[in-house]
């Protein structure tokens, strides 16, 4: 039995239900369990961050995994906010270093400031990574600043031979993409998306005095096809301030061979009141008057409340009872509540052409409908993104467990996953992951697969993190790889990352 709400498309005749779906027991033993199962960088005891922000993407060879503050990974030496693995075999192959590393012999904060969110995309039509990170204005230069690296080829890992990393550097202090800002705004929760025409980036604004208020958004389109070839001058970024209405804005990013069709937008999606919000990022480098983002376009969504609404935005429960070996103060609390960010969609927004259809999917956390649960994973498949409609959409709520920061993709047929974090009053967080079939009913998902339990909580702290990554292999187009956060004993800053993959055979069997 899965307690679904779903939405579809019957005969051209738009069709709501919400109900109890009976899915034959022979489709949740569809999900794949994990092919590749590992730790990921951890939190250095003496890093003191609450929150990792973890996220991470998957390329030709390798996959890389970025996280805010330093830490470890088993079997290296060294320390740092990311590491690469080998695909295939899982083995550590580089790492982990400091963000600022990937800077090196580049003037500026960009190489000696730690990091503020980092964000990793591996653009698949160019064989090449992108690495976005923001730096608070507490750099040295008073500024905001934004840093972009693009590789100049499909290995992470390659340096020159004086040890410079071989990636296009780029650096932009806050005012140059906004001049209405000031120069110590902070861009927080950023968001980057890969178009054929430019990479696309959306930050929330917020003053640099406590307790940071939110002052917009903003949304900016990178010269991508300068910078890939390593031009000293690309042309400068297009940026608009949307109306300060619209917060937490997501760009699409583009999955799969297939580009979009000639001339699309980039499309711009937030979460509104019973709506999805849609806008188009039409970009002109060469004059960036004919430039345009327009919209919203609002797509009516089935009744929800936001995840921890009520209850000031946290509200994940953990297990409270202490691991085996914790002993009282100072190492055992009371867990904290942990929070949701129920309020916006989660990353990424993926994107795919199928040839005679577009999809683009969302996710984020909500009340549940049917249990007694704090959150569940809603997510919906949008189609026809310049007339925006509504497809189908799920929510996965099967028991009176939590589930929140989740992040969804779908393979090269059609299959789709989710990952998320899943907790309870009973259950230190943990990670798991669930998805459909092509074949499915419309609005379904099969069994959940747990990624790892973890087998401790967080205390003191309630910010949890605001990103998990779901990504999929470009060799195969059909591998999916996930990543997210757990905790391995009770403590404070003291998280563990995971990463896993995983291909649905129906995906594998159609190469």
């Amino acid at each position: 039995m899965k307690k679904v709400c779903g939405f579809s498309l019957a005969g051209g005749v738009v069709m709501s239900i919400c109900l109890l779906f009976c899915v034959a027991s022979a489709a949740g033993q569809n999900i794949p369990t994990p092919t590749l199962n590992f730790d990921g960088v951890y939190a250095n005891p003496e890093n003191g961050d609450p929150n990792p922000d973890v996220n991470g993407a998957v390329g030709a060879t390798q996959y890389v995994q970025f996280q805010n503050e330093v830490g470890l990974v088993a079997g290296s030496e060294t320390t740092g906010n990311y590491a690469v693995w080998n695909k295939s075999t899982g083995s550590l192959v580089f790492g982990p270093y400091n963000t600022t590393t990937l800077w090196k012999g580049f003037a500026g904060p960009c190489s000696t400031t730690p990091s503020g969110q980092t964000l990793v995309l591996y653009d698949q039509q160019a064989s090449v990574w992108i690495v976005a990170r923001h730096i608070y204005p507490d750099n040295g230069s008073g500024s905001t600043v934004l840093c972009l690296a693009i590789s100049q080829t499909s290995d992470f890992t390659a340096h020159t031979t004086k040890g410079i990393p071989k990636f296009n550097r780029y650096s932009y202090v806050l005012t140059s993409l906004c001049p209405t800002c000031a120069n110590n705004d902070e861009m927080d929760s950023p968001r980057l998306g890969i178009w054929p025409d430019a990479y696309y980036m959306s930050f929330n604004l917020l003053a640099n005095a406590a307790p940071h208020g939110f002052l917009g958004s903003l949304v900016c389109a990178f010269d991508r096809n300068s910078m890939i070839a390593g031009s000293k001058t690309p042309a400068a970024p297009v940026c608009f301030l949307p109306p300060t209405t619209y917060e937490s804005l997501s760009p699409v990013d583009l999955d799969g061979p297939n580009a979009p069709p000639t001339g699309s937008p980039n499309y711009f999606m937030n979460l509104g009141t019973g709506v999805l919000n849609v806008w188009q990022f039409h970009v002109d480098f060469t004059t960036e008057s004919n430039s345009t983002f327009t919209g919203p376009t609002a797509v009516t969504l089935p009744p929800f409340n936001d995840a921890c609404a009520a209850r000031g935005g946290f509200c994940i429960p953990q297990s409270p009872t202490p691991p085996p070996g914790c002993t009282p103060q100072p190492n055992c609390y009371k867990p904290t509540l942990l929070e949701a960010f129920g309020d916006r969609l989660m990353y990424r927004l993926s994107y795919r052409n199928f040839g005679t259809y577009e999809s683009i999917l969302a996710t984020h956390s909500v009340n549940p409908i049917s249990t007694d649960a704090y959150s569940s994973s809603r997510w919906y498949e949008i189609r026809t993104p310049e007339t925006p409609a509504l497809y189908q959409w799920g929510e996965f709520d099967p028991d009176n467990n939590s589930r929140w920061m989740p992040s969804i993709a779908q393979d090269d047929v059609g299959d789709i996953a989710i990952g998320y974090n899943v907790s309870s009053s009973t259950m230190y967080p943990s990670i798991s992951y669930t998805g459909r079939l092509v074949t499915d009913p419309l609005g379904t998902l099969e069994d959940e697969v747990s990624i790892i339990q973890g087998t401790g909580n967080e205390v003191v702290n309630d910010y949890w993190g605001g990103y998990s990554s779901m990504s999929i292999d470009p060799t195969d187009d059909c591998t999916f790889w996930y990543t997210s956060e757990y905790y391995t004993q009770q403590g404070s800053k003291i998280w563990n990352t995971r990463i896993a993959s995983f291909v649905f055979p129906g995906c594998s069997e159609a190469q």
